[in-house]
């Protein structure tokens, strides 16, 4: 006991002992009771989100989500306006018309006629004009359809003796197991589906034309308070770009139609008197029928050609069908090459392959409206886009033929 209890001095100097397997901190105080621990050191093949979505792969991941996310609206903006298609086609096809007339309103505007009288006017008149080019088509086809049947069958069987006296080895055998397939199918359960189906056509072309003659007088009439209607929620430099896209649209739109009105009608002239020089059946609803064919670019007018031809060759025989086809093919390469760029000007400033692909995409969704009204639709896109980005080549007023200040423009 009295040596445990006495300590030398060499013995207080001493150190105390330390458990085994314990490391020496290599200092004399002891370590504190709540010392923190060092972090955990992170790997640096880990990356953080913002590092992985700011290189190179992560900024293209974000621009692919970006365009998927515009390309999903887009498709369904489309394809909810075609369950409304009823709708959608008649307003498109009377803010053509309003576009292509407008001016002609704004002229009698200027000369003091009141709106409503000035709107009239140019309504009535479109309406006239429409309803007397249907009439004659009505009556040319009603008189000339007995000669056309009569010929056509002349040329018909003129046809076969060809087949069956020319190179190409044709038997009676074969031409008459021809003609009973199309007999059949004539007679068969898909055309008269399709005749029924054509009916409800027709029902919904009736109601369309009606809704797109209403909607066409109201534009006329209070185009200018609508597009303010629509403004109303914007201000500033958003409203000015918003007036201007409306301005450019107006400008494209009528352009466009009245370019191509008269570029239909030189056509229309050229084919038609051709056609009445060589007597050809229904000349003058074949040359309506290039009129109208005008309006589908690139293609339409040449459909119309060959439709031309197609009846000069049954009804008036294969030179005069080649007298056709020639001067269609006259008429298509003065189009081209004089007629589009003098009188459509720019404002049409869109690639072949642009137009080409807005009327195959314009065809698949709505027919031949969709090709009609595909080319003008994406004009105004391309116009739309230009003003957004400020590269509009047309910064100053366009459209000199408005009222004077203080009224109501369209």
């Amino acid at each position: 006991m009295a040596r445990s209890s006495r300590l030398t001095g060499h013995e207080l100097g001493k150190e105390p002992a330390q458990p085994a397997g314990t490391a020496s901190t290599g200092t004399d105080l002891p370590a504190a009771p709540h010392a923190q621990r060092p972090a955990a050191r992170v790997p640096r093949d880990i990356k953080s989100p913002s590092q992985l979505w700011g290189d190179g792969l992560g900024r293209v991941g974000i621009r692919s989500a970006q365009i998927l996310l515009i390309l999903t609206v887009a498709v369904v903006s489309v394809y909810a306006l075609m369950q409304i298609k009823l709708l959608v086609i008649p307003i498109l096809i009377a803010l053509i018309l309003a576009a292509a007339i407008g001016p002609f309103v704004n002229m009698l505007r200027r000369r003091g006629m009141r709106g409503g009288l000035a709107t009239g006017i140019a309504f009535i008149g479109l309406l006239l004009l429409l309803g007397g080019v249907g009439t004659v088509i009505y009556f040319s086809v009603r008189s000339q359809w007995g000669e056309l049947a009569q010929q056509a069958s002349s040329g018909l069987d003129e046809l076969e003796q060809f087949l069956l006296t020319g190179p190409v080895p044709i038997d009676q055998e074969q031409l008459n197991q021809a003609r009973q397939g199309i007999i059949d199918f004539a007679t068969s359960s898909q055309v008269r589906s399709g005749a029924i189906t054509g009916l409800s056509m027709v029902t919904e072309f009736i109601a369309g034309a009606s809704l797109m003659v209403i909607i066409l007088f109201f534009f006329l009439k209070d185009g200018a308070k609508i597009w303010n209607f629509f403004l109303r929620p914007f201000s500033g430099a958003r409203e000015a770009k918003l007036r201007r896209v409306g301005s450019r649209t107006l400008e494209v739109l009528g352009g466009y139609v009245r370019g191509t009105a008269i570029v239909a009608l030189v056509d229309t002239v050229a084919i038609g008197a051709a056609l009445l020089i060589m007597q050809v059946p229904l000349a003058f609803p074949l040359a309506i029928i290039v009129f109208l064919g005008a309006f589908i670019p690139l293609v339409g007018a040449t459909v119309a050609g060959i439709l031309a031809a197609l009846v000069a060759l049954v009804a008036n025989g294969p030179v005069v069908a080649l007298i056709v086809v020639a001067v269609v093919i006259a008429v298509n390469q003065l189009e081209g090459d004089l007629l589009q760029p003098v009188v459509m000007g720019k404002s049409l400033q869109l690639h072949a392959l642009v137009i080409l692909m807005a009327l195959t995409a314009g065809t698949i969704l709505a027919g031949i409206v969709g090709a009609v009204l595909s080319v003008p639709l994406a004009a105004v896109a391309w116009a739309i886009i230009q003003v957004w980005t400020a590269e509009d080549p047309h910064l100053e007023d366009m459209n000199p033929d408005l009222p004077p200040a203080g009224t109501n423009p369209i």
